[in-house]
């Protein structure tokens, strides 16, 4: 097994964890039992969104990851892997540190379409069978 594959998808899921934790930490400080305010400048609201974009990238990630990590994969894809891993915890920081969602951000920017750069080049990995 890849070594990066196996870090890439630890960190992965930590982020998802410490997110959700983070959140019930918060709720818990401010009595909400569930759901937020949408309000974009507040700290629940940015790590909901964090950790529901989170949850929606990293399950399938970690499953590439994993997938390609056992084959031997070329040094492309183990760029790609650190590449999108680096990506998902920038949008993570853009989402949660920026004063507000409300506005676009760059980091946010960058973080998006990386993932979806190194996302789509792990699929071609796979299809191509490296």
């Amino acid at each position: 097994m890849n070594s990066i594959a196996l870090l890439c998808t630890a960190l992965l899921g930590l982020t998802l964890f410490l997110l959700g934790l983070a959140i019930s930490i918060v709720r818990t400080r401010n009595g909400i039992l569930s759901g937020y305010a949408p309000e974009p400048d507040r700290l629940l609201t940015k790590l909901v969104r964090a950790h529901g974009n989170t949850a929606e990238y990293a399950p399938f990630l970690a499953l590439l990851f994993l997938y390609i990590g056992i084959r031997n994969p070329a040094d492309w894809l183990v760029w790609c892997m650190a590449g999108a891993t680096a990506c998902r915890l920038l949008l993570v920081f853009a989402l949660v540190a920026w004063p507000t969602m409300s506005k676009p951000n760059p980091a946010r920017a960058i973080a998006a379409m990386g993932t979806y750069a190194f996302g789509i080049a792990l699929c071609v990995g796979l299809l191509l069978g490296h």
